[in-house]
């Protein structure tokens, strides 16, 4: 048998991922990355890890992402040399800010190969440099050793590993950068196995107090999770959650905080503020956070603190003390909160009216149906039905488009699982995330479905994203997509004001015509045109046996 000590140490290198609680492992094909690869499908083939292949390294990225945000452990990325590495940065940026681990593998060519014109040769060591937690360029196997390197990689991306991680407890994406000479692989043995572990877990510390006394409200930004709805119900404070937190629920949500933030009588009198995850979607909140007459109490979660008044206190974890409840201040806020429900129960069938014996009645609860199914859906009527339609079992993923702003303004408290790439709120990725999500989800006994709402530009920017590998088992997923036909979100914004509405819609508004439906046949999915609130109820709930798109046109 011919020896490869690139096949051997990769085949140490993945055993000793497992080891380390490594169970997914997206990769995309190339040479040099040959020797991880094979080890991981041998390994997939036991049934040790879950292989994911995807063709595009920036899909198979955000693939990673989407699996490790579900599972909170690291996701491998294995990638050949060159551009194919450069394409994982949008992930890892990500990953990075949101505080999500990743491994980034990425094979190279040896040091002697490097900054003298080779083939797909270029400098890879240091590439990801601002937005890893840990990095290494390995020796090439044979000249020196690869052994530790997983069991390290692991405890850094997890915030565990204290001599390497510039951000004890915070977990984020790791780089081992890993050049391999000629032979690249071999065939492996037939009993090269590898024992599963577990990842090890950050120590917290211990948490910080929070006296009572300061008027406090707690706010949840994206990734908060339950953490947030448990400081708030523990406190008697008032809860001001993002959509996008998986906090919106419990007794102590604002509905229609913004305002409520910009009411002298309210926000103008908090003294203290709890952060949780990452705000994003509201200037009233950014506002608030950097106001310097305001304590905030912010726990971290990302790759970057969050210090808009530049005195923030950074904490693990918290605690609420003992003491008197100021009931007071609870009451005001949940009294403005009530006069901000939005209501959009009025387009739901009028159940007495359709079966009252008083005939005039029938004929108006009818007549009100029938307006209700032929009314066109807009905005608020597509975020309330899949905020309906999800539940617990179910995941729900917004893409950074202006559906989730809509979102955030309407919809109530409900305890469901949700997700968004919000650290750095862009666009790309979010149909790969949501399938890592779904994948990974699915693959732990989730029962439900994974949605995706976003916009077209958000959809056409990731539209590799629907390519899933035929041998692979296809997840449960609806993408939603409100079709505008081009980035109204910027119709919101200051360049509406400032640019020449042609100027307008050609740079920011972007109109396009891209027929959705055939891009849904091309990859194989199943496609659906809504134009009703019933017609979509109907989707949403309708059992999903194979990927879907679900297009709803909406006004500009």
């Amino acid at each position: 048998m011919t020896s490869s000590p690139a096949a051997d140490a990769a085949a140490s290198l993945l055993a000793e991922l497992v080891g380390s609680g490594l169970r997914d492992v997206v990769i995309s094909p190339g040479s040099r990355s040959q020797a991880l690869a094979l080890a991981a499908t041998h390994l997939a083939r036991q049934g040790i890890i879950r292989v994911h292949v995807r063709i595009d390294e920036r899909v198979a990225g955000f693939t990673a992402l989407g699996l490790a945000r579900e599972t909170r452990v690291p996701t491998a990325v294995i990638c050949t040399s060159g551009t194919a590495a450069a394409n994982l940065l949008p992930a890892t940026m990500e990953a990075f800010h949101a505080g999500v681990p990743l491994l980034l593998l990425t094979a190279d060519r040896p040091p002697e190969l490097r900054g003298i014109g080779a083939n797909q040769a270029t400098i890879q060591p240091g590439m990801f440099a601002a937005f890893v937690r840990w990095q290494h360029d390995a020796p090439v196997p044979g000249d020196g050793d690869w052994s530790g390197l997983g069991a390290r990689a692991v405890a850094a991306a997890m915030g565990a590993d204290a001599a390497s991680a510039a951000l004890p407890g915070i977990a984020g994406p790791v780089h081992l950068n890993l050049p391999m000479r000629e032979p690249l692989s071999r065939a492996l043995p037939s009993d090269y196995r590898a024992d599963m572990g577990e990842a090890p877990r950050p120590d917290a510390g211990d948490p910080h107090l929070l006296e009572r006394g300061p008027r406090t409200v707690v706010v949840a930004g994206a990734d908060a999770g339950p953490a947030a709805e448990e400081t708030s119900h523990a406190g008697s404070w008032p809860l001001i959650a993002e959509i996008v937190s998986g906090s919106r629920f419990g007794r102590y949500v604002v509905h229609g905080y913004g305002e409520h933030l910009c009411d002298d009588a309210l926000g103008g009198r908090i003294e203290r503020v709890v952060v949780f995850g990452h705000p994003t979607l509201s200037r009233d909140t950014a506002s608030l956070l950097k106001r310097d007459d305001v304590e905030v109490v912010a726990v971290r979660s990302g790759g970057e603190e969050l210090n808009l008044n530049g005195r923030t206190r950074a904490v693990a974890s918290v605690v609420v003390g003992q003491g008197e409840v100021d009931r007071t201040w609870l009451g005001e806020w949940m009294q403005a909160s009530a006069g901000s429900i939005v209501d959009l129960s009025e387009n739901a069938p009028d159940q007495s009216g359709l079966h009252s014996a008083d005939p005039e009645a029938r004929r108006d609860a009818m007549r009100a149906e029938l307006d209700a199914v032929r009314r066109p859906l807009d905005r608020e009527l597509l975020v309330d039905a899949v905020w309906r339609a999800t539940w617990p079992h179910d995941r729900l993923m917004f893409g950074s488009s202006r559906l989730v702003r809509v979102a955030d303004a309407v919809l109530g408290g409900k305890k469901v699982p949700v997700h968004a790439n919000r650290g750095l709120a862009g666009i790309d990725g979010t149909i790969a995330t949501a399938t890592g999500i779904a994948i990974a989800s699915q693959a732990e006994g989730a029962a439900g479905v994974t949605r995706v709402l976003l916009g077209d530009l958000a959809f056409l920017h990731d539209v590799g994203s629907l390519l899933l590998p035929p041998d692979e088992q296809a997840p449960r997923i609806q993408v939603i997509v409100g079709n505008d036909g081009g980035g109204t979100i910027f119709d919101g914004l200051e360049v509406a004001a400032s640019a020449p509405r042609e100027d307008l819609d050609r740079a920011f508004y972007t109109p396009h015509t891209a027929k959705l439906e055939q891009l849904a046949l091309a990859y194989g999915w199943e496609y659906q045109r809504v134009t009703t609130r019933p017609a979509l109820d109907q989707a949403l709930t309708s059992p999903v046996t194979t990927p879907q798109l679900l297009e709803v046109p909406l006004s500009r």
